[in-house]
């Protein structure tokens, strides 16, 4: 059986040296992925991580990544080690993966998977339920984390401008990330979740999946939206 999951945003800002002026702003945000990240890493130190973007991609635990394209050359890795070579072109839910192992478990090893964001509902499941037969595959337990970020468009201000149905959606998610609701993630529409730049539409329907049933604990850590931006920090455990 794995071990658990961690629920985590991959917003830059997340990285002190790229928010700038808002770091002060965003440590609570920090703080709660802090304590989920330490807390998958006493339990395991090969981690696979699920996110989406522009494609599907697998992500080597070699793998080497710079946030130079958002400003400043952060380099991470998926393993122990610096990153020489570092890739440009790394996905963000690999960049987030490799910053969170190692700023708080450098020891952990991890195994990006980066899904296409209009992956459809039954396919996340089946992915999910796949990747559960990978975590479960031997005796070394595993821990999962799932990149995913909520609304872009719950204020005027946010960076997908404001979209009235935003609330009741997200509200909906918050909601079943809290209590392991499966079948709620499940429900999400792709199309809408596409309108209301609900980017963690694909790794959440993939973690409902990889739970053939409900979590035995949640526990949520952070659930806010600085900058009209949904973002959940949480724990799930089989």
């Amino acid at each position: 059986m794995f071990t658990a999951a961690i629920l985590v945003p991959s917003p830059p800002l997340l990285v002190p040296e790229l928010a700038g002026a808002a770091a002060a702003e965003t440590a609570s945000l920090r703080d709660a992925v802090a304590v989920a990240a330490k807390a998958l890493s006493a339990l395991s130190s090969e981690w696979v991580a699920v996110g989406a973007g522009a494609t599907t991609i697998d992500v080597p635990s070699e793998a080497q990544g710079t946030y130079l394209g958002y400003g400043v050359d952060v380099r991470v890795t998926l393993r122990p080690g610096h990153a020489e070579n570092p890739d440009p072109e790394l996905p963000l839910a690999a960049l987030t993966a490799g910053w969170i192992r190692g700023t708080w478990a450098p020891d952990a090893v991890v195994d990006a998977r980066v899904l296409a964001a209009d992956l459809p509902v039954e396919r996340c499941a089946e992915y999910g339920a796949a990747l559960r037969g990978f975590l479960d595959r031997d005796d070394e337990p595993r821990g999962l984390m799932i990149v995913a970020d909520g609304a872009n468009t719950l204020t005027a201000k946010a960076p997908g401008a404001f979209d009235p149905r935003a609330e009741g959606v997200q509200a909906r998610i918050d909601a079943a990330l809290e209590s392991g609701d499966r079948d709620a993630l499940l429900a999400l529409e792709p199309g809408l979740c596409n309108q209301l730049g609900l980017g963690g539409r694909v790794p959440w329907q993939v973690l409902a999946g990889v739970f053939d049933a409900p979590p035995s604990s949640c526990r949520t850590l952070y659930s806010a939206a600085p900058y009209g931006v949904a973002y959940h920090v949480g724990e799930w455990r089989p």
